[in-house]
């Protein structure tokens, strides 16, 4: 008997051998594996870098709609990807407008934002339209100074002339460009405007108000960029007398 015991004894310890060695060889097999996929891993995050939380519009959203919660939606991007105007929290997102529409998916960014108001007590905010040439050719940013002046040539009783209807006036935002629908002579025409927003004396929005309501024309005009004006011999009217001819309101000859 106790040789029969030492023969399987000895038969048995090759297949330990052939087990730990298969053993060894899975462990090795297994490290291998790991050291790939985390180097795959970091090679990855390498080129992906940190990711960030960025704001994109859930559905469609009409122009100057107030943000909240409801019509956004959080996404993490990676950082090396997005720009740094996208990088805006949803507390600095409520409540703010964007002054066109935007379409599901759009990521928001802070530049698309309707600017918070920097308006003093004795400033109102008012709004106008104007292309590109009475917009001096896009070349008016917010924070220029300018001068308004109307072109009055259709309205009953008054004699056809440009007048200066405003001086030095802020500029506050200049938003894109927009397509509105016009009405004259009974037909509706498609007109491109891009609106622009001026800090000016309650007084002077009442003019302004009336000149882009019935005036041809409302126009914006450039000042020098140091602020230094003189006005001492400047006209604020223009019309058919300085020309050589004779002034006639609308309605008479």
């Amino acid at each position: 008997m106790p040789k029969i015991r030492r023969i399987q004894s000895e038969n048995q310890n090759p297949r330990k051998v052939k087990g730990l060695a298969f053993i060894l060889v899975a462990l090795l097999l297994s490290l291998v594996m790991f050291s790939m996929i985390s180097s795959y891993v970091n090679s990855v995050k390498a080129e992906v870098g940190n990711l960030v939380t960025v704001y994109q519009a859930r559905d469609n959203i009409p122009a100057y709609t107030e943000l909240n919660e409801s019509l956004l939606r959080s996404v993490s991007v990676p950082k090396r990807w997005t720009s740094e105007s996208s990088l805006v929290s949803l507390n600095a997102l409520s409540g703010r407008r964007i002054p066109f529409e935007v379409e599901s998916g759009t990521t928001i960014t802070r530049d698309m934002l309707v600017p918070i108001s920097d308006i003093n007590a004795n400033e109102r905010e008012i709004a106008i339209n104007v292309d590109a040439v009475t917009g001096i050719a896009g070349r008016v940013k917010p924070g220029d100074r300018v001068d308004v002046y109307a072109v009055f040539g259709e309205v009953p009783g008054l004699t056809k002339q440009v007048q200066v209807i405003a001086t030095d006036i802020r500029i506050v935002t200049v938003q894109g460009q927009k397509t509105i629908q016009t009405e004259k002579s009974g037909s509706a025409t498609e007109q491109s405007v891009i609106p622009v927003t001026i800090a000016v004396d309650p007084n002077i929005a009442l003019s302004i108000t009336y000149a882009a309501n019935f005036a041809e024309e409302v126009r914006l005009v450039g000042l020098p960029s140091d602020g230094v004006v003189d006005r001492k011999d400047d006209k604020t009217v223009f019309d058919a007398q300085d020309l050589g001819g004779t002034k006639v309101e609308e309605g008479k000859k």
